[in-house]
């Protein structure tokens, strides 16, 4: 008996036709269901997409994938605040931590964190990270070694007092978890490494945001990493939701 399929729930708040066509072209990989609101039901689901209305999706979608009701979540155009705060809070944590697996505009795949602005701040998060995210390498067989960016160049320091503090934390870090130092060098790091971790939670974003929106880039999504359970993070600028829904339903092979 072949076995059942993997069953992912995504959330609609805005664009529901992109989340919905994302969510049709995994038909032979999962079975998806869109929370959304009621309004949202008036479109044709696909043979193989259902839909969850509720007014308040975001609780809906935590709520399922806590019981168990689905196997995996994924954020889809729901709201950040709202939907986040709901997974904190439904799973005991007062932070999350998130690694985005992108893809340069020539096909160099790799794992950026932080990617949440109040995320990677302190040297232990950015050690968690690290631990974590070779995890996460190892799965989808990236390289696991670690780059860790700082904000300036060792010829820069003396310039800026949060430069050389940025400068500081990435050498500590770079010797606790095994990683190398590239200073500001993104370029050299995303060569040589699978896994960056950018200085902070705001530059983190930063890099996502240019290498997605402005630099022909792609984003496939980014598993939340301290909760026990799969859930994947999106932008609602995405332009469709394929690549996390496929990246949820891998995570659950």
């Amino acid at each position: 008996m072949p076995a059942a399929l993997k069953r992912i729930g995504i959330g609609i708040g805005d664009d529901a036709e992109k989340v919905i066509a994302s969510a049709a072209a995994l038909v032979t990989r999962a079975r998806v269901t869109c929370y959304c609101r009621p309004e949202t039901i008036g479109m044709s689901p696909s043979a193989q997409v259902t839909f969850s209305a509720h007014a308040q999706p975001e609780e809906a979608l935590v709520a399922d994938l806590m019981s168990g009701a689905i196997d995996a979540a994924v954020r889809g155009t729901l709201p950040a605040n709202a939907t986040l705060q709901a997974l904190k809070r439904e799973c005991g944590v007062d932070h999350l931590e998130r690694i985005a697996l992108l893809e340069t505009v020539t096909g160099k795949k790799f794992l950026l964190a932080p990617v949440g602005v109040d995320e990677g701040w302190t040297v232990p998060e950015k050690l968690a990270l690290i631990e974590k995210g070779r995890h996460i390498a190892n799965r989808f067989g990236i390289p696991d070694e670690v780059g860790i960016l700082s904000g300036g160049r060792f010829g820069d320091i003396g310039r800026h007092p949060q430069v050389d503090a940025s400068m500081a934390d990435a050498e500590l870090v770079a010797r606790l978890g095994g990683a190398r130092h590239f200073e500001i060098l993104i370029e050299d790091a995303v060569e040589r490494c699978g896994i960056i971790i950018a200085p902070d939670g705001i530059s983190g974003n930063l890099i996502f945001r240019t290498l997605i929106f402005l630099g022909g880039g792609h984003g496939h999504g980014a598993p939340v990493l301290n909760i026990g359970k799969i859930f994947v993070d999106t932008s609602r600028a995405s332009p469709d939701y394929t690549n996390a829904l496929m990246l949820a339903a891998s995570l659950l092979d």
